[in-house]
């Protein structure tokens, strides 16, 4: 099993910035992709950015490339977004998300988290 846990989420200003952290515990071995999507109210959850674990490509939204930025740190099984230049329509809850390798043939499953909550003012 493998758990997400994501955090740095809270309230900020138009034009400010937050970093969101997401840990993964549990059997974390074999991981392929790390990222994160976001859900505004009433919507669509929507991809926001991605990293492969072992290479660091790297995946973004056309919305957030140029202001948010992912990162993996490895040794402590975690990864970040950092978002600068905030929007109101950045609010959201923002989920992490995690791609595992499952077995020889390539096949995978995916784990969420429970979510953190982004909100910008304007």
């Amino acid at each position: 099993q493998v758990q997400l846990v994501e955090s740095g989420g809270g309230l900020v200003q138009a034009g400010g910035s937050l970093r969101l952290s997401c840990a993964a515990s549990g059997r974390t071995f074999s991981t392929y992709t790390m990222g994160w999507f976001r859900q505004a109210p009433g919507k669509e959850r929507d991809f926001v950015a991605a990293i492969s674990w072992a290479g660091g490509l790297l995946y973004y939204a056309n919305s957030v490339k140029g202001r948010f930025t992912i990162s993996r740190e490895q040794g402590r099984n975690t990864v970040y977004l950092q978002m600068n230049s905030l929007k109101p329509e950045d609010t959201a809850v923002y989920y992490c998300h995690g791609r595992k390798i499952v077995n020889v043939e390539g096949a995978y499953v995916d784990f969420w988290g429970q979510g953190t909550q982004v909100t910008v003012s304007s």
